[in-house]
């Protein structure tokens, strides 16, 4: 007896096949995940390595090497530094230290940087004082070598500051900073940059007559009336020939003419030199030209 094959009508369920739009918002995803996870993780170690460096001992400031100082002492610019006490050398921040010290008015400027692990290097520079300038209504203003003033004169405070003394400037105000300009300035500047600065006591300028000094050692003391110094007009310009012209005449006054005693010289013009000796003493009329 020949069956029927009756044909199997059971199926295996299907799979669930994603959709092509779900598969793609599932790679979008997980293109946007990997980096985020890896950037967590990243800055979580770098946190972790952070706290590990600031916080170890190991990097504590124990060396702190100071350049340049001169005036200035050290316990000030370690004080300004604000490294007085115990320091993480990595927590440092250097641009505001190096502002901090260069608040000192005689720091013009300031360099720090970290050396090896636990060594921190200070690099100074110091103002350069020129002279003293006293204005009227103004405190007295110490100038660096630039002409710029850098701090009040102090007696008290800087009594290890021998400069000479300038009077007859006006300040000019600019952008709410103080400061010398034009040419009696600049004439002021280039004798004290010059060969004698040294000698110079007191400097007195005129829009007019230039410049006039008080000067000691350049000539000889026989001349000079005793803890004085002589009055020399210089216009503005030729300072240094001018005072060595002054020299000339000094000797030449004590080899011909002895006894004299030297107030004052004109050497506004080298063509035409005036000479002031003390009261009732003259020259005589009869005196080398060309000295």
């Amino acid at each position: 007896m020949n069956e029927k094959h009756v044909p199997n009508r059971y199926k295996e369920p299907e799979k669930d096949v994603p959709s092509p739009e779900t598969a793609k918002k599932s790679s979008i995803f997980s293109i946007f995940l990997k980096p985020v996870l890896f950037i967590c993780i990243l800055s979580v170690s770098a946190v972790l390595v952070h706290d590990g460096v600031v916080q170890s001992p190991f990097f504590t400031i124990r060396q702190v090497n100071i350049q340049g100082e001169h005036r200035v002492k050290k316990e000030e610019i370690l004080d300004l530094a604000e490294l007085s006490g115990p320091a993480n050398i990595f927590q440092v921040n250097l641009p505001i230290m190096e502002k901090r010290i260069t608040s000192h008015p005689w720091i013009a400027a300031a360099m720090v940087h970290r050396s090896l692990f636990s060594t921190l290097t200070i690099s100074i520079e110091e103002q350069y004082p020129l002279a003293i300038v006293r204005i009227e209504n103004f405190p007295d203003m110490i100038i660096n070598r630039h002409g710029v003033p850098f701090k009040a004169y102090e007696p008290e405070m800087d009594q290890d500051v021998t400069l000479p003394v300038i009077t007859g400037l006006d300040l000019t105000r600019s952008d709410d900073f103080y400061h010398f300009e034009g040419p009696l300035f600049n004439a002021v500047l280039d004798l004290l940059q010059g060969q004698y600065q040294n000698n110079i006591r007191s400097i007195h300028g005129d829009e007019l007559v230039g410049i006039t000094i008080r000067a000691t050692g350049l000539i000889n003391p026989l001349l000079v009336p005793k803890n004085r110094a002589i009055s020399i007009c210089l216009g503005f310009d030729d300072f240094d020939r001018k005072l060595r012209k002054a020299r000339q005449i000094s000797q030449y006054i004590l080899a011909n003419i002895p006894g004299k005693t030297l107030c004052a010289m004109d050497l506004f013009n080298l063509d035409t030199v005036f000479v002031q000796t003390a009261h009732r003493e003259t020259l005589p009329a009869n005196i080398e030209k060309g000295v």
